[in-house]
């Protein structure tokens, strides 16, 4: 079977997620492995990161993927909304 080629090519890499705020060690782990490609957000548990779409925040609970390519990626977590 061939593959079509309008299929998405992915290009996966590897991926931290946001740790809650109070998760001192973890931040420093996501800081490391962002470098330069970050910034804090005043918002608790919020880091914004540089995305070829541009920025991009990032949530505790959501997944920053770096791809092989070199750039980062953010994969957000579902959320519950107040009525």
């Amino acid at each position: 079977m061939r593959a079509s080629r309008t299929q998405t090519h992915f290009d996966h890499g590897a991926a931290l997620r946001v740790p809650p705020p109070h998760d001192a060690k973890n931040w420093r782990t996501l800081w490391m492995w962002l470098g330069e490609g970050a910034h804090l957000i005043s918002e608790a548990g919020c880091v914004q990161v540089l995305t070829p779409e541009g920025p991009v925040i990032a949530h505790s609970g959501d997944w920053i993927v770096l791809s092989h390519s070199g750039c980062f990626h953010v994969a957000h977590a579902a959320r519950n909304c107040d009525a």
